[in-house]
């Protein structure tokens, strides 16, 4: 499944969660890093606006689909993809790297939130190393020496994967200069994901998830923040639906 603005194509390489998972163990072993972006329908809304965004995604080595648009817009191109959430991954990667002997850094959000996720992951996962939390000033920028200095920083910790929970584009933009300051760190930008785990933010309930409507539900619990951007996202589907389309294989 490709999304192609301007000269950059934005292609959901991993199909599911299995491949994705593989594909990191592969990059542990062979101690090369990575890049990992979960695509939904707000990040299309913000790479056809943002050209800086559209260079960051382009630089991304592993891409899901977070978002079931993003799954249905797949099979309408004929090439269908599971849905990946980049909250959930932060849990099975954190698995993944405590069975490999990867250590880990948290980037992004709190130092309370930081410290809060850290340690449910490590009630969840007794193995996991966490040698790194990180929490930017406020008004971050990532393309600033005071990025330099952190990226740096995650380098020292001895930290081979960085979760970074800063919001697109932000996290996007941050985990493509990590990349090539530090090609063996691998990067996986996971949105609210370390909120989650530590409580400053509440999933839908499951049942919600399953039907689809996790959307709605969020929507709900802030409608000031979330009605307009969630009518930009609506107002794309009908242009990426036809362009789905004719990415059909031809019969």
């Amino acid at each position: 499944m490709n999304f192609c603005y301007g000269d950059h194509t934005i292609r959901v390489n991993m199909p599911d969660q299995t491949a994705l998972m593989a594909e990191v163990t592969r990059r542990f072993r062979e101690n090369e890093g990575f890049a990992l972006a979960t695509v939904n329908l707000d990040h299309l809304v913000k790479l056809r606006l943002e050209p800086s965004f559209r260079h960051a995604y382009a630089a991304q080595d592993l891409v899901v689909a977070d978002g079931n648009p993003i799954v249905w817009l797949s099979r309408l191109a004929g090439r269908p993809v599971s849905l990946v959430p980049g909250s959930d991954l932060v849990l099975p990667l954190s698995r993944l790297a405590a069975a490999e002997d990867v250590p880990i850094a948290l980037l992004g959000t709190t130092e309370a939130a930081l410290e809060a996720a850290a340690q449910h992951i490590g009630r969840e996962i007794p193995g996991a190393r966490i040698v790194a939390r990180i929490a930017p000033p406020m008004g971050f920028d990532p393309d600033s020496q005071v990025a330099d200095d952190i990226l740096q920083r995650v380098a020292d910790s001895g930290a081979r994967l960085c979760f970074v929970a800063l919001g697109a584009p932000k996290q996007e933009r941050l985990a493509a200069r990590g990349r090539q300051a530090q090609p063996r760190i691998g990067f996986a930008s996971v949105g609210a994901g370390l909120d989650f785990l530590a409580g400053n933010q509440q999933r839908a309930p499951t049942w919600v998830r399953r039907i689809a409507m996790e959307w709605v539900w969020r929507m709900l619990s802030a409608p000031r923040r979330l009605v307009p951007r969630y009518a930009k996202c609506a107002a794309i589907l009908p242009v990426e639906a036809v362009r789905a389309i004719r990415q059909r294989p031809q019969s």
